[in-house]
C-alpha cells in the first residue's frame, strides 16, 4: 500500500475489504478502456467462489476499500459473533432496511451482527427469499474477510459460524 497525496494506492498481493463484495487479494492492476475512457483498475480475487471483481483505482469505489482486519481482530469478531445476540424487529421491511444499513456500513461487526441474526432466524423460523439472499451476501462478506485474516478455508469458517449459532439455539437464548 502506498499513498499518493490523499489517495491510498494498493499493490498487487494486498489483502483488502471491498464493501458489499467482501475481502480479496489484489491480483492485478490493469488499464482498461470503458465507455471510451481509459482508467486503471484493481483486479480483486475473492476467496469466496474464486470470484474476480474489478474497480477503478480512483473514485468512490477505491475510496471505500480498506485493509482487511488482522488475526487478532478476526478473533474479536468471532468472539462478538459467538456472544452477540439481540432480538430482531419482527417487521420484515424494517428489519430488511436496518440490516441493509449495517451491511453497507462496511463495518465487520455490523455485518457479523446481521449474519448471526439471519442465521438464527433461519434456523428457528425460516427466511423470506429476500432475507435469504441478504444472508448469503452478508455471509460472503464476513467469511471472506475471516478466511483471509486467519488463513482458513471457507468451509472451516462457515462451520464455525454454524456451530456458534447452533450452540446459541441449544442454550435456549
Amino acid at each position: 500500500m502506498q499513498e499518493r497525496g490523499s489517495v491510498i494506492m494498493y499493490n498487487i498481493g494486498d489483502k483488502v475489504a471491498y464493501p458489499m463484495q467482501g475481502a480479496g487479494i489484489i491480483e492485478a492492476i490493469e488499464k482498461r478502456e470503458v465507455l471510451g475512457e481509459v482508467n486503471e483498475y484493481y483486479v480483486l480475487r475473492m476467496p469466496y467462489d474464486d470470484m474476480k471483481v474489478m474497480f477503478p483505482t480512483c473514485g468512490v469505489a477505491a475510496d471505500s476499500i480498506r485493509n482487511i482486519i488482522d488475526t487478532e481482530e478476526a478473533d474479536r469478531v468471532l468472539e462478538y459473533f459467538k456472544t452477540f445476540f439481540e432480538t430482531n424487529n419482527e417487521n420484515w421491511n424494517k428489519r430488511y432496511r436496518q440490516n441493509s444499513i449495517h451491511i453497507k456500513s462496511g463495518n465487520i461487526y455490523e455485518t457479523a451482527q446481521v449474519v448471526k441474526m439471519l442465521m438464527y432466524r433461519d434456523k428457528l423460523k425460516g427466511l423470506s427469499s429476500g432475507e435469504r439472499k441478504m444472508l448469503a451476501s452478508a455471509k460472503q462478506i464476513l467469511v471472506s474477510e475471516i478466511v483471509l485474516s486467519k488463513d482458513l478455508n471457507q468451509a472451516e469458517v462457515e462451520d464455525m459460524l454454524n456451530e456458534m449459532v447452533m450452540d446459541h439455539i441449544k442454550e435456549g437464548a
